[in-house]
């Protein structure tokens, strides 16, 4: 039970951002995922409710990892919480699991690491299918070079020169776990795993191991920029379209329900698994 008479329900949630301006709920009018979700598990319980999530993603960003959590005094099994939702949900958002969870759980409080996962199309030619759902860059990309300059990002840090003039965090470092990079045909795949993370700080990451890929800087400029801790020294800030949050992290004492790591289109490729 969350409080007297309260129970605490968690639930996992993906989504495709294309359409909403991100996560977080805003004025009237303006399509966020919050806003949809909320509306369709109000309907749900009979009044109304308010969601806190693992992480707040932005404006045409993806998640198929979201975790979040809400109070309640109705009781409803947990099939009716999921099944419940997403038929009052529309096609691009839908939630996958609910758990009934102590009063200690909070959804972004209690997470201890968080997942993206940078999906880019590359190829000369732009491609008609995932729209909105890949980015793509048509300059030839060196994956090699690509992952050996990741490295240098591995570890913690003050992350200042990855972060947005707008980022609200109390502290610019960050523990980042591992930043990998790998090809699968035409894609390539930034797998990055940290504490937390700034405000557009995986897409400012993306923008500059792409340059680096495209051999218009040396590796060890992605060096250079971290330890200048300025914003404007890492040039352009990557496309939101490829970006997903595809895993959110938390003690096991939860025993929250594991699902595979997407997005969906990539779950065929073993060798991204771990």
């Amino acid at each position: 039970m969350a409080a007297d008479g309260f129970f605490r329900i968690a639930l996992g949630v993906e989504y495709k951002g294309s359409r909403y301006r991100g996560w977080q709920r805003q004025a009237s009018g303006v399509a966020t995922v919050q806003e949809t979700l909320e509306s369709a598990l109000s309907k749900v319980a009979n009044s109304p409710v308010s969601l806190h999530c693992a992480g707040r993603t932005d404006a045409g960003v993806h998640a198929c990892g979201q975790v979040v959590h809400f109070d309640t005094q109705v009781e409803r099994s947990m099939k009716a919480w999921v099944m419940g939702a997403n038929i009052n949900l529309p096609h691009d958002v839908s939630v996958s699991w609910a758990k009934a969870m102590p009063a200690h759980f909070h959804a972004r409080f209690k997470a201890i690491a968080r997942r993206y996962r940078y999906v880019i199309y590359n190829d000369q030619i732009r491609p008609a299918h995932l729209n909105e759902e890949i980015t793509w860059n048509h300059r030839p990309l060196d994956v090699e070079r690509m992952a050996e300059a990741a490295q240098y990002l591995v570890g913690v840090h003050d992350f200042s020169a990855f972060r947005a003039g707008q980022c609200q965090a109390k502290s610019p470092i960050k523990e980042l776990h591992h930043l990998r990079v790998t090809r699968h045909g035409k894609m390539i795949v930034l797998d990055i795993r940290a504490s937390a993370f700034l405000h557009h700080m995986v897409r400012n990451i993306a923008g500059v191991l792409m340059t680096i890929g495209a051999g218009e800087r040396p590796v060890e400029w992605i060096k250079e920029v971290l330890e200048s801790r300025i914003r404007r020294s890492g040039g352009v800030t990557a496309h939101p379209f490829g970006l997903y949050l595809v895993q959110v992290e938390y003690h096991d004492e939860f025993e929250l329900p594991q699902r595979y790591i997407g997005p969906h289109f990539l779950t065929g490729f073993s060798e991204l698994d771990g």
